[in-house]
C-alpha cells in the first residue's frame, strides 16, 4: 500500500476540489495541510466526503481563515475506503497535501 504524499493540489478559487480518495478496500490515515501562498487571508472549507461535493455534515474545517503564508493543519485523521478531502478556497493562493499511509481494510 501507499505511504508519503498521497495527493496534492493548488486547488482554483471558489471551487470544491477532490485532493485524495481513498481506494477500495483500503484504510488510510493522513495529516492535511493547506498552505496560504498569498499576500492575504483566505478562508477555507476542509471536508470528507462521500463525494466531491460535501453535505453539511461533512466538514471539518468550515471559513476557516488562514493568515498570508500561514498553514492549517490536521493530523491524525482515519479515513474508511472511497472517502474523498475536499477542499474549497476563497483564492486561488493555496496549496494543499494530503500525506500519510494506506492499508488494507
Amino acid at each position: 500500500m501507499a505511504s508519503g504524499i498521497l495527493g496534492q493540489s493548488a486547488p482554483a478559487a471558489t471551487t470544491n476540489t477532490t485532493v485524495y480518495t481513498v481506494p477500495a478496500s483500503t484504510l488510510a490515515v493522513v495529516n492535511i495541510s493547506v498552505v496560504n501562498r498569498g499576500g492575504s487571508a483566505a478562508t477555507v472549507k476542509l471536508a470528507l466526503s462521500a463525494t466531491g461535493t460535501p453535505a453539511a455534515d461533512e466538514y471539518i474545517e468550515f471559513d476557516t481563515s488562514i493568515a498570508s503564508t500561514s498553514v492549517l493543519e490536521r493530523t491524525g485523521v482515519v479515513l474508511q475506503a472511497t472517502k474523498n478531502v475536499v477542499v474549497h478556497s476563497s483564492t486561488a493562493d493555496t496549496s494543499i497535501s494530503v500525506y500519510g499511509l494506506e492499508s488494507a481494510a
